[in-house]
């Protein structure tokens, strides 16, 4: 039995990750360069590195919070003191590296964008650009509204009620450090966090920055190019901060378009009639990276169970 993973965000490493310990044929396709979904390091000229997307690991249950421990263990999670007396867990050196540590040993093809999912007698057929095999089982872990255009007309439940929030976000880099908190929530009207991405642990550059926009501002400018959103968002930061352009080292913005999910499905997976296809996400029970883990690792129980 052969199984195919659509992305490689938090669920589907989760759920690869278990398929694989107990033997099964994994394969993971990410349409992307990187790993990892929004657990997302963006790495720039002069030795710049910022975690653009989730900021923290947070959860409750005890098999997510086992993950992470083993990461730690190996290297890939450390503790960051975020200046308001909190400590959070968080990848290191970038947040990517969680994602890293799941992907160890997975069969992984990246830059791999899947076009179509379609049944034959054989089972799944997945394209992309040209024909990547057919599969007996498809998991497809892209946001909601991506995975109803892929898989949705095979699958039982509808998810139209699961909604998105979209984030936009700047990554800025300084000349010179800054007398500024580590975290600031609401800081400004338009920017819901500022965080001082550079004072986490295994960081590389002590000046680096990244601000997120809150969803009614990403709502009113998603649809602007990424210079004009770092614009805008750029002048937020140094207007709230009390500096100017002179100060600015390196600077750029990232659009989230399905960045946090306000209205979840409420169970962690959908499938098809006969279990051979299935989808899943965050979107499925909440915003967290712990959400994520969940609804993977559930699609994985259910196939182990089943067999």
């Amino acid at each position: 039995m052969t199984i195919a993973i659509i992305g490689s965000g938090m669920s589907g490493l989760a759920c690869a990750a278990r398929l694989a310990a107990a033997g099964r044929s994994v394969t993971v396709f990410e349409k992307g360069r990187g790993i990892g979904g929004r657990m997302a390091t963006r790495r720039a000229e002069s030795g710049f590195q910022f975690d653009h997307g989730a900021q923290v690991i947070t959860g409750e249950s005890a098999g997510f919070r086992a993950m992470v421990e083993a990461a730690r263990r190996a290297g890939a999670v450390a503790d960051w003191q975020d200046g308001q007396g909190r400590t959070h867990p968080v990848g290191t050196p970038g947040m990517t590296a969680l994602a890293k540590f799941l992907a160890q040993g997975l069969t992984l093809h990246q830059g791999t964008d899947i076009t179509s999912v379609t049944r034959d007698a054989g089972g799944w057929r997945l394209s992309s650009d040209q024909l990547l095999g057919t599969f007996s089982q498809v998991i497809c872990t892209t946001p909601a509204p991506q995975a109803m255009r892929l898989v949705g007309d095979a699958l039982t439940d509808t998810v139209d009620t699961v909604v998105y929030a979209p984030s936009l976000t700047l990554m800025v880099a300084l000349h010179r450090r800054i007398d500024a908190p580590r975290t600031q929530t609401n800081p400004t009207n338009a920017l819901a966090w500022i965080a001082h991405d550079g004072s986490k642990p295994g960081r590389p550059s002590e000046t680096c920055w990244v601000a997120q926009a809150t969803p009614e501002w990403s709502v009113t400018h998603l649809e602007l190019s990424k210079d004009e959103i770092a614009a805008r968002m750029l002048d937020l930061f140094l207007t709230h901060h009390g500096l100017d352009a002179t100060d600015v080292a390196y600077a750029t913005a990232h659009r989230w378009r399905y960045a946090l999910v306000t209205d979840a499905l409420g169970q962690p997976f959908v499938t098809s009639p006969d279990g051979t296809l299935y989808a899943g996400g965050d979107w499925c029970l909440g915003p967290r990276i712990e959400h994520a883990w969940l609804s993977g690792t559930a699609i994985a129980d259910d196939i182990l169970h089943s067999a």
